[in-house]
């Protein structure tokens, strides 16, 4: 599973820029598919939690809490509308192609939940 925070595979640690335009796109991705959501239901429980950047902005992780077949399909039939709306939005030289993947943080959050109510349901003798 592809490390969230580290980006790139033997990438260094993003420059404060590259964590600007992170977040900028962040953003204007989720006000897109929030948009979207209204028109297309299977965009309706997708939420952005982050967005990773190659060096050369050509290319963009982004990080969605849930990422089901549904919500795959749609994103990618609406990936060079997205893109577009980044090009209008940002002033940016390039707009970076986006790749859509599930936020490893969420999953790794919910095997914690699952291993404390285990602990939690476990007999106070044990």
């Amino acid at each position: 599973m592809p490390e969230r925070r580290g980006s790139f595979p033997g990438r260094v640690p993003p420059f404060p820029r590259t964590l600007r335009v992170n977040e900028a796109l962040r953003q204007v991705l989720a006000v897109e598919i929030e948009r979207l959501a209204d028109a297309d239901e299977r965009l309706r429980l997708v939420t952005v939690t982050g967005v990773v950047s190659a060096p050369d902005l050509t290319q963009a992780t982004v990080y969605l809490d849930s990422l089901g077949e549904p919500a795959a399909e749609a994103l990618a039939e609406r990936r060079v509308q997205l893109q577009r709306a980044i090009g209008r939005q940002l002033r940016m030289k390039r707009t970076p192609r986006l790749g859509f993947a599930p936020d490893p943080a969420v999953s790794a959050g919910e095997a914690v939940e699952a291993v404390l109510r285990r602990l939690k349901d476990r007999p106070a003798g044990r």
